[in-house]
């Protein structure tokens, strides 16, 4: 039964419409409503087509958000929209949970940063919580199991299918513009490389670029060591720190984004160590869309909620 009642805001994007297709399956949330100025008066089941035929997009400023009587509020707003929803619930519904998809609160240490792997207690029962950036989630995963063993800052490449740079049109989601190309979003301050530094307490340097290609991307880590180590070792820390895990994979194979796509795990691979066990690289694969955006965002309102973690995701699509 349907208990819990939820309103999705800003669900036009692409995690929007990702983020309302699993709510759509799930058995005990109930999406009371769905706010896009630029579809309003369509029906959701259009981008999601499992929701109640009933529930169509509407166009509600802060207030008429914040006086819906719902359990909890996801805001899939752009980056720096979402301070006027935040304050007009905290006004007018101090005690319902708020997940922020958007970077806004990711420093904010009055929010609880939603990385189940890394924050599952703290998740547990919160009502603000800080949705984790896709790239973020990638290089962290990589990373944290890394950090007793390593010397210095720990670096990230990553490539990112046009899907992460939104749908406001702009070189970096323009296929045509992308073509037989990359482009790097920035080569110095990325947000998500503040972010990583931030939550795992250590030196990063991370290079973000987009691809022709739709949904996916890789983070490739690498790292000096403090004293030689090897394959093995390296592989045993990282296996051992996510046993257990259901949406974290260690494998032996460099893991790409079209392996990830469309599915909710976080495929860890490929790590190797130099023949002198000085250096170490390792490469992290999932689905921007999903386990880097709308699959952790179910994950932080179920555990908020005291449900199952995976209620309404799992380890594949069906």
């Amino acid at each position: 039964m349907r208990d819990l009642r939820l309103g999705v805001v800003g669900a036009r994007g692409f995690t929007g419409r990702e983020l309302l297709r699993l709510l759509s399956r799930h058995t005990r949330f109930e999406v009371a409503f769905v706010t896009s100025r630029e579809l309003a008066g369509q029906p959701v089941r259009g981008e999601a087509p499992a929701s109640d035929s009933a529930l169509a997009f509407e166009d509600l400023s802060a207030e008429a958000c914040a006086a819906r009587e719902v359990d909890a509020y996801v805001l899939a707003l752009p980056n720096g929209a979402s301070a006027p929803y935040v304050a007009a619930i905290d006004a007018a519904r101090p005690n319902a949970l708020i997940v922020d998809l958007s970077s806004d609160r990711r420093f904010d240490d009055a929010w609880v940063y939603g990385q189940p792997e890394r924050r599952r207690a703290t998740i547990a029962g919160a009502r603000r919580i800080a949705n984790p950036g896709c790239y973020a989630t990638a290089f962290q995963l990589a990373a944290e199991p890394l950090l007793p063993f390593v010397s210095g800052p720990v670096h990230g490449f990553g490539v990112s299918g046009y899907s992460g740079a939104g749908t406001t049109p702009s070189p970096r989601n323009d296929p045509a513009q992308l073509a037989d190309s990359v482009l790097p979003y920035a080569l110095v301050d990325h947000a998500h490389e503040r972010e990583v530094a931030h939550q795992i307490g250590h030196d990063v340097c991370f290079l973000p670029h987009v691809a022709p290609f739709f949904r996916g991307l890789t983070v490739t880590v690498s790292a000096k060591l403090r004293e030689p180590r090897t394959k093995d070792e390296l592989v045993r820390a990282m296996t051992l720190r996510y046993n257990g895990e259901r949406l974290v994979r260690v494998i032996d194979d460099i893991p790409t984004a079209r392996t990830a796509r469309d599915r909710h795990e976080v495929l860890i691979g490929g790590l190797a160590v130099s023949k002198d066990g000085s250096h170490v690289a390792v490469v992290t694969a999932l689905d921007n869309l999903l386990a880097g955006a709308a699959t952790t965002a179910v994950r932080n309102l179920n555990l908020a909620m005291q449900l199952p973690e995976l209620e309404g995701v799992a380890p594949w699509l069906d």
